[in-house]
């Protein structure tokens, strides 16, 4: 019998030139606005000067705040936030990729919640956020798309997110075209990040049967039309099919959650500070490999919808060429690091291991086969 609930209130624009009705879309929620971006990318292709004249042109006052990296901090949210209640800003506008559009949600959420962020991820009760209007610049996190803001605590490394129904953008705008100067090795990790949730969230011991026919259409997007667009970044029609893939990739795990790929990434990330996507890709197999036989059918599910020739196979041996199949993906993607090669060592492991059941308790749990302690020291040693 059917039974789940499903929530995401989020107006979603999606299509090639919305960006430009952004300031008619602003004003319906307030005139002084904090736009919240990265140093450089925004400013380089000219994005963030279009963005400030299409509001200014609705008499919507432009406050820029660009401290944002990848792998946003605690402490970025909270100055972002103590910045846009100094300039009396009562709308945030979110510019750029998923690190842009969660340290935006922090900071909305900052700006009316007293104390630290830190508190509000382990449980602190919550009063509400500024409206966040998100634009999203990558096919990666799937945030425009989601009620969570993944934050990183610099004072002890703990990569872990805020998951609030205040922080739901009011309005996402998905506009494929602003996804077009892309460099490659963002397109990859990026593009893989969302594979990733669509999996993830798929496989999920708290997937549903709506979270799993859009989970299941995001993998088959991604697989047709990630290299084409890491090949070719103007292919317009295949970044229109990423972009959707990414929207996807962020409601599913809004509904279902993450599994254990992702449960392992944050603290390798959180830690080092590596490139989430790269993380992803060097413990991907091992987690496929580590979790297909709990799973059978949707693993055979997932060789499907990548493209794979199934016929005639078992559902074990279906499983297996869905692994097989993402191999090949990686390697055209030129996603062949292992987690040595991006800086974890054999004395990172304990604390590592031990991270991942401390922070992402809820991700290792819903996957289908839950590890131990030791299990878990065991995959990261693998992919070393």
């Amino acid at each position: 019998m059917i039974d789940f609930n499903y929530y995401m209130p989020t107006k979603l624009l999606f299509g090639p030139g919305k960006v430009s009705g952004i300031g008619e879309i602003t004003k319906q929620y307030g005139t002084r606005a904090l736009i919240v971006t990265g140093k450089n990318s925004t400013k380089k292709t000219g994005l963030l000067d279009r963005v400030v004249s299409y509001l200014e042109k609705e008499d919507i006052e432009c406050i820029i705040f660009d401290k944002v990296q990848s792998n946003p901090l605690t402490t970025t949210a909270e100055e972002g936030a103590i910045f846009a209640k100094e300039k009396g800003c009562d709308v945030v506008v979110a510019l750029g990729g998923g690190s842009t559009i969660d340290a935006a949600k922090g900071i909305a959420f900052m700006a009316v919640n007293d104390g630290s962020v830190t508190d509000y991820i382990f449980g602190k009760a919550q009063i509400g956020a500024l409206p966040i209007i998100a634009v999203t610049t990558t096919a990666g996190t799937g945030s425009e798309g989601d009620c969570m803001a993944v934050l990183t605590n610099p004072e002890n490394n703990d990569k872990k997110s805020l998951k609030s129904q205040f922080i739901y953008p009011k309005v996402s705008i998905i506009d494929s075209e602003l996804m077009t100067t892309l460099p490659k090795h963002i397109i990859a990790p990026t593009g893989i990040d969302v594979m990733c949730h669509a999996m993830e969230a798929y496989v999920a011991k708290n997937s549903n049967p709506l979270s799993e026919i859009m989970a299941l259409k995001a993998i088959e997007l991604v697989s047709k039309n990630l290299v084409s667009v890491y090949k070719n970044p103007n292919d317009l029609e295949a970044w229109s099919n990423m972009a959707f893939a990414n929207t996807l990739g962020g409601m599913v795990i809004d509904a279902s959650g993450v599994a254990l790929a992702h449960g392992l990434e944050h603290p390798v990330s959180g830690l080092l500070d590596v490139t989430h996507g790269e993380g992803l890709a060097a413990l991907l197999i091992t987690w496929m490999e580590y979790t297909y036989e709990s799973s059978l059918e949707k693993f055979a599910n997932i060789a499907k919808a990548i493209g794979e020739d199934v016929g005639g196979l078992s559902i074990e041996d279906s499983a297996k060429k869905g692994i097989e199949g993402i191999k090949k993906l990686l390697a055209r993607l030129d996603l062949t690091k292992t987690l040595s090669d991006l800086g974890v060592k054999e004395e990172h492991i304990d604390w590592l291991s031990s991270n991942a059941l401390k922070t992402m308790t809820y991700a290792v749990n819903n996957n289908p086969k839950v590890p131990s302690l030791e299990e878990i020291k065991k995959l990261y040693t693998d992919c070393l």
